[in-house]
């Protein structure tokens, strides 16, 4: 195995500026993204997989299994690092293939070992107790656990020891790569290695005693958890709280200066949009509360936004924790960087979640402590076996299947009343359906999952002596989506006149031209689009219907519990890439929308059809309560980037935000770009290959979206101020 390789050797006799330096790492890892592949399915991977489970096939327990294959993994990866890089951990990978005879018969042995369904990661770790010990007190406490322990508690001490000694493997093969850059670096880089390779080695057992150590070691094991256990997407979290300590006792010592800390953020940043695969999510967030309701808002709260300005990638977002006593600065910071173009910043209301996670049975100390996993899903931090996203509810879907039915079987609904209870019917029916199939998963997991690691960050797994994958975790709940609100809304609202009040179509008619995706019927159609009021315009009967179904889903949720102990169901609306996907699987619906056609991309109004101005929206948007909504809830707001040239522009998008804020929205994000810029992207993507957006709560580049979600983008209601 090579231990690591050099890239970028430069001939300066000096250290670049920090500016110089970030545009440079910045390129790079453009680069290397334009051709990079998901790891999960390297040949690294494959063999080191298949080695283990052969080497392990003697052994009874499963756990101590996997606690093998997590170690062996860890011990198995390649790392490089280059000319510019402050950070060591930078993971390589190969993709030969079943080419090779050795990878295609790994794959094919690897074909006994399926693995259980559910979502996995999307979570922030526990690391209070390894910044405290280090690897080597984490060994030292599950060593005298073990020594008590006996059966199967035993045997998940065991394999969480395994899982460790791996991570301590892969930080040494880390320093191992930075030692052997020492030998062809200039004088200056040399020195810089030096402290790097003596980081990494001080931190293989010892727990991290600076701010730059700290932030070194919070890679290590994210990175660790992400790759050796195959929990997809962990989170760095509230590195403005985590930090904190480190921060300011080098602060206040002189061995750190805030320029040197933002470059160390920028580089671990760079570091996570490297590793995670394009498309996904990662979550930063900042300010907030802490447990007494105080404002948690501090210096690494800043630097945390202002690492965003150089590095203007996908990842991560960051998120503000926005609350009534967030400081003026910290907003004005998040305005001003979405206003230059920056798409990764969001803000959150840490009012409503808090509310909405201690009404799920968080105490006030965890329920301010909280990440958006990925998008904008909250999961409380390291405690969290939450299942996200489990799943997507296509709300529209439903619809079509209640009008077909009743018109099937003859007997349409006497008043609209009637028929938007048998819909609620239907759809309680559906998420019956999907509790049942989460239950199987859960079981399935329990039985044939397990990560070791993970379990070693989340509490209670070490004192329960269990894996997070067999109840070992705090928190197990999971979260679902309903997709197309909005759309439903609107459809409902044509339904309501035309069908029921007005009369002038049958549901029978209705569904014929639904059928036809409204072939020689676009005068109809373009009524139901235009002629009707829409959700997103601040009509009462369309945003009371909004909250009538929002209330019909949350009722029927909450009817319902899953393993290991009795968790609850819990709604969201935010939608990924999914209002795209269930859109394009999805026929022709009653608010004028075509077949095919994306669905709204969250919370908010449908594509285009908010007319009285971002205000009007956000007030409809706000009219129904979103605190139950802790499966999250996007809203998106865009906006030409020529409007922000004009003096206190910025100060009108603040008060925007923070009125959605104040009035209860849940989370909202904004895309400052022009369309004339999105349409110039799509004719040439090669000119336009770092140009950011945001999605359905989450980030990526535009040039690399399918077809149909750039046109979603292109779509959506452009603002003034």
């Amino acid at each position: 195995m090579t231990i690591g390789q050099t890239t970028r050797t430069s001939a300066c006799d000096a250290a670049p500026v920090d500016t110089d330096r970030m545009a440079a790492l910045r390129a790079r890892c453009l680069e290397r993204k334009a051709s990079a592949k998901d790891f999960s399915n390297s040949d690294q991977r494959l063999l080191s997989d298949a080695a283990s489970l052969h080497r392990t096939e003697h052994i009874d327990s499963w756990q101590c299994r996997a606690g093998h294959r997590t170690r062996d993994r860890l011990a198995g990866l390649d790392f490089e690092t280059d000319d510019l890089e402050l950070l060591a951990g930078r993971a390589v990978f190969t993709w030969k293939g079943e080419a090779l005879a050795e990878v295609a018969a790994a794959a094919a042995y690897l074909k006994a070992y399926p693995g259980p369904g559910g979502q996995t990661g999307h979570c922030a770790l526990d690391l209070s107790h390894i910044f405290k010990v280090g690897v080597e007190g984490l060994a030292a406490d599950l060593r005298a656990r073990q020594a008590e322990a006996a059966g199967a508690e035993a045997d998940t001490l065991a394999s969480f020891l395994d899982a460790l000694n791996g991570l301590s493997t892969m930080i040494g093969n880390a320093a191992a790569c930075v030692e052997e850059a020492q030998e062809r670096a200039n004088p200056w880089r040399r020195k810089e290695l030096a402290e790097l390779a003596k980081i990494c080695r001080h931190l293989q057992s010892k727990p991290p005693r600076s701010f730059h150590q700290a932030l070194q070691l919070l890679w290590f094991v994210d990175m660790g958890v992400e790759y050796g256990d195959h929990a997809r997407l962990v989170c760095p979290g509230r590195l403005d709280r985590i930090l904190r300590p480190f921060y300011d006792a080098d602060i206040a010592s002189g061995a750190l200066t805030r320029g040197r800390a933002l470059l160390l953020i920028e580089n671990l940043y760079l570091l996570i949009n490297d590793f995670v695969p394009d498309g996904l999510a990662v979550g930063v967030m900042v300010g907030g509360t802490d447990a007494a309701g105080g404002d948690a808002t501090h210096a690494l709260s800043y630097l945390c936004l202002e690492a965003l300005r150089r590095t203007r990638l996908i990842y991560p977002t960051v998120g503000v924790c926005w609350h009534q006593k967030t400081p003026g600065t910290l907003s004005d910071l998040a305005c001003e960087l979405m206003a230059a173009g920056c798409a990764t910043p969001a803000f959150f209301n840490d009012t409503v979640i808090r509310r909405g996670l201690e009404r799920l049975g968080l105490p006030p100390g965890d329920a301010c402590n909280y990440i958006n996993s990925t998008c904008v899903e909250i999961t409380p931090i390291g405690r969290s076996n939450v299942w996200v996203a489990s799943p997507y509810f296509s709300l529209c879907r439903l619809l079509l299947d209640e009008i077909a039915a009743q018109t099937d079987a003859g007997a349409p609904a006497a008043d609209f009343d009637a028929f938007l209870a048998a819909y609620f019917k239907r759809l309680g029916a559906a998420i019956a359906e999907a509790v049942a199939h989460q239950r199987r998963l859960r079981e399935d997991r329990r039985r044939f999952g397990r990560k070791p690691l993970q379990s070693l960050f989340t509490r209670d797994c070490v004192g329960r002596a269990r894996d997070i994958d067999d109840g070992g975790a705090l928190t197990n709940w999971v979260e679902c989506s309903f997709v197309g609100l909005a759309n439903l809304a609107d459809s409902l609202e044509v339904i309501r006149d035309e069908v029921f009040e007005t009369r002038q179509l049958t549901l029978a008619a209705l569904r014929r031209m639904l059928d036809d995706d409204f072939a020689d019927h676009e005068e109809t159609r373009l009524r139901f689009l235009n002629k009707h009021p829409k959700y997103g315009n601040q009509v009462e009967r369309v945003d009371a219907l909004v909250a009538r179904v929002a209330e019909a889903f949350t009722r029927e949720c909450a009817r319902h519990r899953l393993p290991p102990d009795e968790s609850p169901f819990v709604p969201g609306t935010f939608c990924w890439v999914m209002h795209e996907r269930l859109g394009a699987e999805c026929g022709a619906t009653p608010d004028g929308r075509r077949r095919g056609v994306p669905f709204a991309d969250g919370g908010g109004p449908a594509q285009g059809r908010e007319k009285g101005g971002p205000t009007c929206a956000i007030l409809s948007t706000t009219s129904w309560d979103h605190s139950a909504l802790i499966g999250g809830l996007a809203y998106n707001m865009k906006f030409p980037g020529d409007l922000f040239r004009a003096p206190g522009a910025h100060g009108r998008l603040r008060e925007l935000i923070e009125t959605y804020l104040a009035r209860g929205g849940f989370e909202t994000q904004v895309n400052v770009v022009n369309r004339e810029t999105l349409v110039a992207a799509e004719r040439n993507p090669e000119q336009y290959r770092d140009l950011v957006v945001r999605i359905g709560g989450y980030t990526d580049y535009f040039t690399r979206l399918s077809p149909g979600m750039r046109r979603e983008i292109i779509m959506r209601t452009e603002h003034g101020i």
